[in-house]
């Protein structure tokens, strides 16, 4: 029996380079599909870091490994495994030569329409993750409803938009039951708490800027600042206030490496009025200035997080 083949070596860093998602304009394109195989060919199977942004990315690996980071974290998957990608994150992977599968692109706006009403897109979907070595029926369910992607997505069918966008709900929602089964298992803990926890991960995502305090979160979830700091401790060895701070500096990190943006313009854009006060939280957190943080960025250096 053969092994696989090993992954690119690791010894350069990630390129840190512009890298725009193919868009397409037509009327009739709702998403946008293609196999793996297509970009990874394109790039010599190594993608560079890059964001996109309003934009989710779904990727299924029926063949092959692959590394790289989304947002700082390291990222190992066998196949079969199936990715997300949530809008903005910073990712970049090197991928073995005999990968093969699918990936969707799909703008975030419209998969909040086709989940409407049910929180699915703000929560179980607003951040990226990895489910590796998938069993077989979640494989084959996969497997199934990205084959009938790609046939209406080559195809000129009537319906062809619906029957796209149904295929997306399909996934999105295999997505959010794998996913919501793979925490239940890794914390053990009950579904109210988990539910809790990532209901506030989305009003951070949508109040960040803002500069709210924890009162307002609890308020809007109906639950004690205290409570909410501890359910966020015991699902995530951190506090509501150190999530929120993580993703203001994540943001920051974000566009000091990969727009042009003044550390003025950053800071103004996650909300601080004062960009020395900026520097110095960011330097606390990070144990770089913003400026330091962004020269290494540029040379593809990681800075621990």
């Amino acid at each position: 029996m053969h092994s696989p083949p090993p992954l690119k070596p690791a010894t350069a860093p990630l390129l840190l380079v512009p890298f725009r998602e193919v868009r397409h304009e037509q009327p009739d394109d709702c998403l946008h599909y293609e196999p793996v195989a297509v970009r990874g060919q394109e790039m010599d199977w190594t993608i560079p870091a890059h964001r996109h942004e309003g934009l989710h990315q779904i990727q299924f690996l029926e063949r092959g490994r692959i590394g790289g980071t989304v947002d700082g974290r390291q990222v190992e998957a066998q196949a079969p495994a199936l990715l997300l990608i949530a809008p903005g994150a910073v990712h970049g992977f090197r991928h073995t030569r005999d990968t093969a599968g699918h990936q969707l692109t799909i703008p975030s706006a419209t998969l909040q329409q086709l989940l409407h009403g049910t929180r699915l897109a703000d929560t179980g979907l607003a951040g990226s993750f990895v489910l590796a070595e998938l069993a077989s029926p979640a494989r084959d369910e996969a497997a199934a409803l990205f084959e009938r992607l790609a046939r209406e997505f080559r195809g000129h069918g009537t319906g062809r938009v619906p029957a796209l966008l149904a295929s997306a709900t399909l996934l999105a929602v295999l997505l959010l039951r794998l996913h919501g089964e793979h925490v239940q298992k890794a914390h053990n803990t009950p579904g109210a708490r988990d539910a809790l926890v990532q209901r506030y991960l989305a009003l951070v995502e949508q109040h960040f800027r803002e500069h709210r305090g924890l009162p307002f979160y609890a308020q809007a979830l109906a639950v004690t600042p205290d409570h909410l700091s501890r359910s966020c401790r015991h699902l995530t060895r951190q506090s509501a206030l150190q999530l929120l701070h993580e993703r203001l500096m994540l943001e920051a990190r974000r566009l000091l490496a990969y727009t042009p943006m003044s550390v003025q313009e950053v800071a103004a854009a996650i909300g601080y009025q004062d960009p020395a006060y900026f520097s110095k939280f960011f330097a606390r957190a990070i144990g770089h200035s913003p400026s330091q943080y962004r020269a290494l960025a540029a040379q593809g250096v990681r800075v621990p997080r």
